[in-house]
């Protein structure tokens, strides 16, 4: 059976007068080589005047009595056109005769 346990601080050993003589160099290159801190005076912001172009403003002209009525729909009014087929997937295609819409039925079987 093993036990660990923690090992205890130890005290804090006062330097000798070496020790303190040469700290005391240290510290005395540290300040000698410490940068120099610069403040800058303070300016105030202005903030810059924004470009405007300068060109005259040139007004719309009033077209007034324009009409916006919807056009009608375009409608289909002839005889020839017998129906639509569908040739591939939703490819639409019109149809004007029987023998058109046999081919377009034996293309979509073979």
């Amino acid at each position: 059976m093993m036990i660990f346990t923690t090992p205890g601080k130890s005290k804090k050993r006062k330097q000798t007068a070496a020790q303190r003589e040469l700290q005391a160099e240290w510290d005395r290159m540290l300040d000698k080589y410490k940068p120099k801190k610069v403040v800058a005076p303070a300016t105030e912001y202005k903030q810059p005047k924004p470009y405007i172009r300068e060109t005259a403003k040139i007004p719309s002209l009033n077209s007034a009595g324009g009409s916006t009525a919807l056009k009608p729909s375009p409608v289909y009014t002839g005889d020839k056109l017998m129906g639509i087929g569908t040739m591939h997937k939703s490819n639409s295609v019109p149809i004007f005769s029987n023998q058109e819409a046999k081919e377009i039925a034996t293309m979509r079987r073979g």
